[in-house]
């Protein structure tokens, strides 16, 4: 061999070609692969009963339930209990239905401040306890209500460091918002009783509605058969049970063809209040009311008279409600105390600073709302006081002034209709809470997707 010639084994110059060739070797060997693995492909299958059986068995252990029980019963167990507080219910028996056989926590609930409250829960009220196997209480939960059924405080009692202490706390109420979709077939009252469609609506809703389109709609005779209200309001939930429903959200009523609509707003940041608007964003409710007394007669009005006390001849300044002692004085307007306190000859006196210009005041009261003071927030119908015969005052009644511009006025010569208009700002956010109720309206139309009846989430 010419000892100049490379070999390709020695030489890395030669390693494109030994590769070349093992490419071209590989190329091969897929390709026979491929058509073995095809011819294998298109032979006949053997025959499933040509196939050999293996069988195999085994024996399993079956756990052993003795063993089991004994394991659980070394484990501590606990059970949860509730029951509903029953008529002539005493402690004992309430406890005992509970599963709870503890002197000690007896003791603790007859002598603790707090625990006291479990005793003194109304009729058709829950109670949950949880205790362990023997009967000692582990804790124990209760809500305290009004006398409207309205929750007032949850009463909790816990053992800590095996110690039973007792605590109150505000109730847990989660809001929901519910959708309802009625049509008239008889009467308003007819319609929000039906079990159908989510059940009876609340008589709280069935009052707001009325009050709501009072002002366009006769109920006792305007109604006609066919007409039909969508209505989506709150309600408030305990442990899974309904506690009160809240305010109508946004109520539309379809009157002989024509539609009424409202929506609820409100702004935190506006001085006027909430109140319901159309959906253009127009105040429905009256800026002020008639009279702040719900039952009443004028006995004096706007007007120049002889003085009762001076005899002097002289300009009445505002009107006289004749009323009972103590009867209720409701703010007439949405609006803030501007004044609280004794006034000369007004007696007790209350002055409301509105919107805009206008103001009221209220003399010759009994007494005042222990809560408001000056500066505090009050809203239209808000019990402000109580009728009283304070100042100079020959008897028991409400003498009555609106003021613009701090000017007392004759409220019956005025055309004040609406409440505060929208600013700019407040009609930008009303226009969208009008939005998502216009938007639940059309779920709960007929032959939309939605249906008639939705529990809002």
């Amino acid at each position: 061999m010419n000892p100049t010639q490379k070999t390709p084994s020695t030489r890395l110059g030669s390693l494109p070609v030994l590769s070349r060739k093992v490419r071209i070797i590989g190329a091969g060997a897929i390709f026979l692969a491929v058509c073995a693995f095809g011819a294998a492909a298109i032979a006949p299958l053997p025959d499933a009963s040509e196939l050999p059986v293996k069988s195999i068995a085994q024996d399993l252990a079956l756990p052993n339930l003795s063993d089991q029980i004994a394991a659980l019963q070394q484990e501590p167990q606990e059970f949860i209990h509730e029951e509903r507080v029953r008529p002539g219910d005493s402690l004992a028996s309430l406890l005992n239905r509970l599963g709870v056989d503890d002197q000690e926590a007896a003791a603790f609930i007859k002598s603790d401040r707090v625990a006291k409250g479990v005793m003194q829960l109304k009729t058709g009220k829950r109670v949950q306890a949880q205790t362990d196997d023997d009967g000692q209480l582990q804790w124990l939960r209760a809500t305290v209500v009004d006398n409207q059924d309205m929750p007032v405080k949850t009463i909790s009692i816990s053992r800590k460091n095996n110690k039973l202490v007792a605590q109150e706390s505000a109730p847990k109420l989660e809001r929901r918002v519910e959708m309802r979709a009625r049509t008239i077939t008889n009467s308003l009252y007819s319609a929000t009783d039906a079990s159908t469609d989510g059940g009876k609506l609340p008589d709280t809703i069935v009052a707001q509605i009325i009050e709501m389109f009072s002002t366009s709609i006769d109920f006792r005779s305007d109604l006609k058969r066919g007409d039909h209200f969508n209505v989506v309001y709150e309600t408030f939930w305990q442990d899974g049970e309904m506690v009160k429903a809240g305010r109508i959200l946004a109520g539309e009523f379809v009157n002989r063809g024509v539609t009424y609509q409202s929506v609820w707003f409100d702004d935190p940041s506006s001085k006027a209040g909430g109140g319901y608007y159309t959906f253009d964003g127009k105040a429905l409710k009256r800026g002020f009311l008639k009279s702040p007394l719900e039952f009443s007669r004028i006995s004096s009005g706007f007007s120049m008279r002889v003085h009762p006390i001076s005899g002097n001849w002289k300009a009445h300044k505002g009107i006289d409600f004749a009323a009972a002692l103590g009867t209720p004085i409701r703010a007439s307007g949405d609006g803030v105390i501007d004044f609280q306190g004794v006034s000369s000859g007004y007696g007790n006196m209350v002055v409301i600073k509105h919107w805009a210009n206008y103001s009221t005041a209220y003399a010759h009261m009994s007494r005042f709302t222990p809560t408001l003071r000056k500066g505090s927030k009050v809203s239209q119908g808000d019990i402000i006081g109580y009728v009283g015969s304070t100042g100079w005052s020959t008897g028991a009644h409400l003498h009555y002034e609106f003021r613009v511009n701090n000017e007392a006025r004759d409220p019956n010569t005025l055309n004040v209709i609406a409440q505060a208009p929208l600013s700019p700002a407040e009609m930008a956010r009303f226009k969208l809470a009008a939005a998502d109720m216009t938007h639940r309206f059309a779920l709960l139309r007929p032959g939309s997707t939605g249906g008639q009846s939705m529990a809002a989430r």
